[in-house]
C-alpha cells in the first residue's frame, strides 16, 4: 500500500490540497444481521429518510446510505484495514445486485495520518486486453457478478477534489499494460493522466530529462492533481471509451531515479510503444469501444458513529449530483466530473430508485 510521498513529490498535488493516492487490488472476506423494522422501504417521495434499519439509513433524496458502525469496526476503516466485505454484504441484504460500483465514504473533517487518500479493491474483471486476467471474485463480497470494485475515501470532500475520478480508474488500469516502476500506475510515461505520467519530456542530455504536465514543470508519477484534470488517451482506451485506431503512442522511461524535484529524473532510456506494440502484447480490447460498458451504476454508503445530520447529508449529496451530472458541475472549471473527465464519452448514476430495492 502506498503512503504519503516525500515531501518533493507532493509540488505537483499543492494547488488541490497534497493529494496522495493510493491503490489495492486484494480480497477481503462479518456479515451484521439486520432484523426487520417493518418499514416500507420504497424510498419516500417527500424526500424524508428511509430506515432499513437502525443502523441502514437511505439519506434525504434517495442518493446515499448512511450505514451506522461501531466505533470499532469505523475505527478499522481509519486505520486502513476496513472490512469492505462487511459493507458489501450489508448492502446486498436490502438492495439488489445491480451496482458496478460500491463507494465508501468515511466522515473524517481532516486527512487521517499515515492513511491513502482513496483506495480501491477490485473484486472482478470481465475486460480482455488490459493487462488483467480475468477473474471473478464477486462472491466473497455478496454480490451474484455484477460488482465491479469497491473503494474507500476518508472524506466525503474528496467526491470533489479527488480520488474520486483517480480511484474509479484503477478498475481499468495500471495492470502492466505497460511497464511500471509504481506499482498499478503509469509511472515515469507519458500517459499523462489520472494515474500518473507527464504529457511532455524534454531530454536534457546525459540520460537526464524533464516531465511535464500542462506545460509546467512537473508530474506526479502516480497521481495528477486530483479532479483537476480529464483521464488520458491511454485510460479513455482502457476504459473502452475510444477505438484502437484513436491509441496514441507511449514514452516509457527505463530503470527510472528522481534527481530532483519539479519532474527531472534520469533514465537509461526512453523507449516508445506504439498503438501495435501495446495492443500486440495486450491483445485487443474485448468488448472493443462499439460494445464497451458506457453507462455505469455505483451505490455510496457513508459510514459513521451516529446518523448523519440532514445538512450535512444534503451537502455530500450536492457533490454527488455534481460528480454523476451529464453536464457542467457547479464547481466551475476546476474540477472535472466523471462526465467531463470521459470526454462526454460516459456516465454514472447514483440515484438509489425503488428498482434498486428488494
Amino acid at each position: 500500500m502506498l503512503k504519503p510521498q516525500p515531501k518533493q513529490s507532493l509540488k505537483i498535488l499543492s494547488f488541490v490540497g497534497l493529494f496522495v493516492f493510493c491503490f489495492l487490488s486484494c480480497s477481503k472476506d462479518d456479515t451484521t444481521d439486520s432484523t426487520d423494522t417493518g418499514v416500507d422501504p420504497d424510498p419516500d417521495p417527500s424526500g424524508e429518510q428511509t430506515v432499513f434499519t437502525e443502523d441502514f439509513i437511505l439519506g434525504k433524496d434517495s442518493k446515499l446510505i448512511n450505514y451506522v458502525l461501531s466505533e470499532a469496526d469505523y475505527n478499522k476503516f481509519i486505520a486502513g484495514n476496513g472490512d469492505f466485505a462487511m459493507v458489501s454484504k450489508k448492502v446486498y441484504e436490502h438492495l439488489n445486485d445491480n451496482f458496478d460500483f460500491i463507494f465508501i465514504l468515511s466522515v473524517e473533517t481532516e486527512q487521517p495520518n499515515d492513511l491513502y487518500y482513496g483506495v480501491t479493491q477490485k473484486v472482478k474483471n470481465d475486460v480482455e486486453g488490459i493487462g488483467s486476467s480475468i477473474y471473478n471474485n464477486t462472491a466473497a463480497y455478496g454480490s451474484q457478478g455484477t460488482l465491479k470494485s469497491i473503494i474507500h475515501m476518508p472524506r466525503a470532500e474528496y467526491i470533489k477534489n479527488g480520488p474520486f475520478l483517480h480511484e474509479i480508474m484503477h478498475y481499468w488500469g495500471n495492470y502492466d499494460f505497460i511497464p511500471t516502476t509504481v506499482g498499478g500506475h503509469w509511472g515515469y510515461s507519458s500517459v499523462g493522466g489520472q494515474l500518473g505520467g507527464f504529457d511532455e519530456l524534454i531530454d536534457l542530455g546525459g540520460n537526464n530529462y524533464q516531465g511535464k504536465r500542462n506545460g509546467e514543470n512537473g508530474f506526479g508519477t502516480f497521481a495528477n492533481g486530483g479532479n483537476t484534470l480529464p483521464y488520458g488517451n491511454l485510460e479513455l482506451y482502457l476504459m473502452g471509451l475510444i477505438k484502437e485506431s484513436e491509441l496514441e503512442s507511449i514514452q516509457v522511461a527505463e530503470n527510472p531515479q528522481a534527481v530532483a524535484s519539479g519532474g527531472k529524473f534520469a533514465a537509461d532510456k526512453i523507449t516508445t510503444f506504439t498503438a501495435a506494440d501495446l495492443i500486440a502484447k495486450n491483445g485487443a480490447r474485448v468488448p472493443s469501444e462499439e460494445n464497451s460498458q458506457k453507462s455505469f451504476k455505483g451505490i455510496t454508503v457513508v459510514i459513521s458513529t451516529s446518523k448523519l445530520s440532514d445538512e450535512r447529508i444534503a451537502s455530500i449529496n450536492m457533490d454527488l449530483d455534481n460528480f454523476t451530472k451529464k453536464g457542467t458541475p457547479d464547481w466551475g472549471n476546476f474540477f472535472f466530473n466523471f462526465w467531463q473527465a470521459t470526454g462526454e464519452k460516459a456516465t454514472i448514476e447514483i440515484d438509489i430508485s425503488q428498482a434498486n430495492i428488494k
